[in-house]
């Protein structure tokens, strides 16, 4: 259902049956850990994080790995200019 190297990859998924018997499948709550930085990234004027993540992961699509290490819900809070990004594996 979801591509490989998505967030929701690795997420257990659950089945909840309705009253009519109809089963639904669906993922359970992804928690994020803690992911230890291995780099800092100061970020400047017109940065974009799937341009940060090109820089550090040579993957466009793993920005939610620095969301994540960031704490982060929306990539958009953590560009602000000279915020220093922390930056943590590709992969766990």
């Amino acid at each position: 259902m979801f591509f490989k190297g998505s967030r929701y990859e690795k997420v257990p998924e659950a089945v909840y049956v309705d009253a009519s018997g109809r089963a639904i499948r669906y993922k359970t709550t992804r928690f994020i850990a803690h992911p230890v930085a291995l780099a800092g990234h100061r970020v400047v004027q017109g940065e974009r994080l799937d341009h940060i993540a090109w820089q550090h992961f040579r993957d466009a699509e793993r920005f939610w790995r620095i969301c994540d290490a960031n704490r982060a819900l929306w990539p958009d809070d953590l560009l602000e200019v000279a915020a220093v990004l922390r930056i943590p594996a590709s992969e766990d």
